[in-house]
């Protein structure tokens, strides 16, 4: 198993974390840069904030739950993050922060927080959701239609092992396969941009 950077070894854990591999397709895929402004719903350990925080100008993250925000206070003071936000509320009901960049979304009916979302994103603003099951991710996908966001694009990031020894090499028998599955969605309008389309 690959150790992770250090600042993710000394890292709280709660609730169950967004791990790197998926952290880097969200970076990627979304395009965020040290300009960007972030809201992200489901905080839990905050390790997702935690990691926008070190790219992005803003980080806004909000949790139903004052005990993973606890965790996630401590998660950002061992990362040194001043530009995390950390926010006890229901982001299905009603946020304050506008035009951002990026919408993440950790939560276990993720479709019902997308009136807020498109309400939060800049025009071509990006959403990002973490859906562990099938049927999260058809619901999600279905309401992302419906709602007018373009470019949807749903992947799974699963991680293979490979032993390099000098017998030879091949797959280990152990890796990082399903986590969640991770979907995508750009606020509605200009279909002449395809960056998340695949063939």
């Amino acid at each position: 198993m690959f150790i992770y950077p250090k600042m993710y070894r000394k890292l709280k854990r709660g609730p169950q974390v967004i791990l790197p591999k998926d952290i880097g397709i969200i970076v990627a895929y979304s395009g965020i840069c040290k300009e960007s402004v972030c809201i992200d719903a489901g905080t839990g350990s905050g390790w997702l904030a935690v990691s926008l925080a070190r790219i992005c100008k803003d980080v806004y993250s909000y949790d139903t739950r004052e005990e993973f925000t606890r965790i996630a206070q401590k998660n950002k003071e061992i990362a040194g993050v001043d530009n995390l936000s950390l926010k006890t509320g229901d982001v299905t009901k009603h946020i304050k922060e506008k035009n951002a960049d990026l919408f993440t979304l950790d939560l276990p009916d993720a479709e019902k927080a997308l009136a807020t979302v498109k309400k939060s994103l800049k025009q071509d603003g990006v959403v990002a959701a973490y859906l562990p099951h099938t049927e999260q991710l058809s619901r999600f996908v279905s309401k992302l239609e419906k709602l007018g966001f373009y470019d949807v694009y749903t992947v799974e990031v699963i991680v293979r092992d490979i032993l390099v020894r000098k017998e030879g090499v091949r797959p280990s028998t152990k890796g990082i396969w399903h986590t969640a599955y991770l979907a995508f969605g750009r606020k509605g309008g200009n279909y002449g941009d395809t960056a998340l389309k695949t063939e």
